[in-house]
Order: C-alpha cells, then sequence, then structure tokens
C-alpha cells in the first residue's frame, strides 16, 4: 500500500504543540484516557475560577443555564435535542444508571458480546446476580468480515426473555466498529432495547442519535472528542427517560427555581464542580478549527499507517477488513504470543512495560480471549514518525532480546 498519505507529517505537525504532552514521550493510548488540548485545559480551570470565586451566585444563577448552553452544543454535535442529554462524569457512570433503573426480574436476560468492555461486563454481572436475572455474552463470528454476518449472529442469541441488548458501538479491545444503525432497527423490530456504549465514537464517528434508533447511549468526552476527564454523557429516547433514576440522591430538582426536567437528577448529585461539562463546546470548536472530517481521515490514516508498518515487523496480518467501515482511529494489531504465563487480573504485560521503560512509548498491550494484541491510538498530535518508532522499538523488544 501506499503510505503518502500518513506520512505527510509536515502539514500536522503543529498540533502537537496544543497539548501538554512531554517533548520525549509518544503517546499512542488515547484511547484509554485521552489527555485535553492546553486551551480545552485553559478554559475548564476558568470554569473552576468562576465558581470558586463566587459559589452561590455560580451555583444557583449561572450552573443551570450553562449546562443547558453545554447540553444544546454537544445536542448539534450528536445529532439530537439536549432535552434527551444528561451530563455525566463518563460512560461507565452512564451505563451504572441505566443498569440500576432497568427492572429486571428474575429469569430475565441482557445479551452482550464477547468485545464488551471489562467494566461493562462487571456492571451486568453484579446487576443480573443481584436480580436473579443472566448475563448472556454472545460470541461473535471470528474473524469479523461481513456485518450482515455480524448482526444476524448477534441476534440468535435473542430470545423472548432479552429485556435489553448493550452493544458496543466501538469495541475497547479490539477497536472495531460495529454496524449499530443495522443492529438498533433489528431489535426494534424485535421490541428489544438497546443501550450502546459508545465512548469511543464519540468525534471518531459522526453520531445521529435521533435516527439511530437506539434506547440508551453513553459517552465519555476525554476519549476522542479531548474534551476534559469527568465530561461524559448519558442520552436517553423520551419513551424511557422516566424510568431512568440517580446514582446519587440529592434534592433532584432545579435550584434556580425552573421547571423540573429529568436530568435534574443527574445535574445536582450533590455540591460539585461541573467544569468539565461546561467545557465541552470549547473541545467541540478546538477540533472543528482542524476539521472534524480531517480529523477523522488524517487519523484513520496513520491507524491505517501503523496497521501495515507493524505487520512488517511481526509478520501476523491483522483479521479486520481494512476499511474505515470496521476502524476508524485506533486499531488492535495481533502480536506474538510471547514466552509469559498468562496474565494475573491487573497485571499489564510485560512488553507495554518495556515499550515505555526504554522507549518512553505509551501503548497498551491486551490480552483479550486468549489473544495479544497491541492497540494503537492516533490523535491529531500524532505523527508516522510516532508509528516508524514504534515499529523499531517493537522490533527491538520483541526480537533483539532473544537473539531472534
Amino acid at each position: 500500500m501506499s503510505y503518502t498519505s500518513a506520512e505527510n507529517d509536515i502539514a500536522w505537525r503543529h498540533w502537537r504543540r496544543e497539548w501538554s504532552l512531554p517533548p520525549d514521550v509518544i503517546y499512542l493510548n488515547h484511547g484509554s484516557f485521552g489527555p485535553a488540548a492546553r486551551e480545552v485545559q485553559n478554559v475548564r480551570h476558568s470554569w473552576t475560577d468562576q465558581l470558586e470565586s463566587q459559589p452561590f451566585d455560580f451555583f444557583v444563577r449561572q450552573m443551570e443555564s450553562e449546562l443547558m448552553h453545554a447540553a444544546e452544543y454537544l445536542g448539534e454535535f450528536v445529532g439530537t435535542s439536549a432535552d434527551n442529554l444528561a451530563f455525566v462524569d463518563n460512560a461507565t457512570t452512564g451505563m451504572n444508571i441505566v443498569a440500576k433503573s432497568l427492572d429486571l426480574k428474575p429469569g430475565d436476560e441482557v445479551l452482550t458480546t464477547n468485545h464488551a468492555y471489562g467494566a461493562v461486563l462487571r456492571i451486568w454481572r453484579t446487576i443480573c446476580k443481584q436480580a436473579g436475572a443472566k448475563l448472556i455474552v454472545h460470541t461473535l463470528p471470528d474473524p469479523l468480515t461481513d456485518t450482515t454476518e455480524l448482526v444476524d449472529s448477534l441476534f440468535t442469541a435473542v430470545t423472548e426473555k432479552t429485556r435489553l441488548l448493550v452493544v458496543d458501538h466501538i469495541a475497547s479491545p479490539t477497536a472495531v466498529i460495529f454496524p449499530v444503525a443495522e443492529i438498533c432497527n433489528r431489535a426494534q423490530k424485535r421490541g428489544v432495547p438497546v443501550c450502546i456504549d459508545g465512548p469511543h465514537a464519540l468525534a471518531m464517528l459522526p453520531l445521529d442519535l435521533d435516527t439511530l434508533g437506539c434506547d440508551y447511549y453513553v459517552a465519555s468526552g476525554h476519549k476522542w472528542l479531548a474534551a476534559p476527564f469527568g465530561s461524559g454523557f448519558l442520552y436517553a429516547h423520551p419513551r424511557v427517560q422516566k424510568q431512568l433514576e440517580p446514582l446519587v440522591i440529592s434534592w433532584g430538582g432545579s435550584l434556580a427555581g425552573a421547571e423540573a426536567r429529568w436530568q435534574d437528577e443527574f445535574h445536582w448529585p450533590g455540591t460539585r464542580d461541573a467544569a468539565a461539562q461546561l467545557t465541552i463546546p470549547t473541545a467541540i470548536d478546538f477540533l472543528c478549527r482542524a476539521g472534524v472530517c480531517n480529523f477523522r481521515r488524517r487519523s484513520h490514516d496513520l491507524a491505517q499507517y501503523a496497521r501495515f508498518r507493524i505487520a512488517e515487523v511481526t509478520g501476523l496480518s491483522c483479521d479486520l477488513p481494512d476499511s474505515p467501515a470496521w476502524y476508524g482511529s485506533m486499531i488492535a494489531l495481533p502480536l506474538p504470543a510471547g514466552d509469559e504465563p498468562p496474565l494475573k487480573k491487573g497485571v499489564r504485560d510485560p512488553l507495554q512495560g518495556l515499550l515505555w521503560k526504554k522507549h518512553r512509548i505509551e501503548v497498551p498491550v491486551i490480552h483479550w480471549h486468549g489473544r495479544r494484541m497491541l492497540r494503537v491510538s492516533c490523535h491529531l498530535y500524532t505523527t508516522a514518525r510516532d508509528i516508524d518508532t514504534l515499529a523499531n522499538a517493537l522490533r527491538d523488544s520483541l526480537y533483539h532480546r532473544t537473539g531472534g
């Protein structure tokens, strides 16, 4: 393949200066913890300064209207009304709200897939156990090469007991883009509500939540939108909004005396600093300055470049079709199995530590159903030179240490 588009770093190199990343660090883990640009950080700090300078005025007279403004801004970006959005800390918080609000009965089933994020699996295992319900984790075809086959396979696991389908928009361990529109359409025909786990899709993919057809959508702003940590949202279709209950019970009403809205239960969980959520419009503006489509094209080109450069080193090809329909700004690439025993929970792969300690490269090595994968994330500050450095470091780390 031609690497020309990815290797054209000159036009993009200045974006690195917009972040406060140390110059000696190659950060290829935006998918886990995506840092905000300096401009976004500064605006967040200014919101906190406003709060600290006059807390009563800010909480009682300003915060609600400012949150509504931020929700309207976000709504335009994700294709829905602010009336359907509630701010939460992150996608995990949103998923917990959905889980604890679902009226599960003994024998009910919640369906998800083997690509689901570990925390999401833990949430639903806990909730199902408490209710006497069952979490069904369906194993999808492997390799994934056809969207119709994926959807057909998933719906073989839907039964009359299925009360909710929980599906990724972009899977965390495998970076696969799921055909969520087709899944939602099929689920509506079967009368099955859908909750989409979408932290990686926000900004990486265009969103139109009103036409998507899901019941719930949860996302984190700190990933591809590069908003501050603590800037997540929960989308709820009007048909399910009244069913949602807060994780923390507080006053549950408008401090300013405005007409109550369903979001009040989530926007006022007690005294808190909402600066991260109020900064979401700034993050959107920052990304738009680069051009959202330009960002998506550039970051996908870099992920594609990583796909082929890493394969040159490992000799292992990625089974996922080489198409932006299947992966975007992030890709999970196979690694040799290695000589290490299976990792215990909470223990990082030694290769990940070696890449950081020796080369100052931050990139996760993921163990997923017996596979060892390198998940590479690309953003505006990423360059083809970063990918080249990673490829060279991998060659050194995987082979030179063994003399192979």
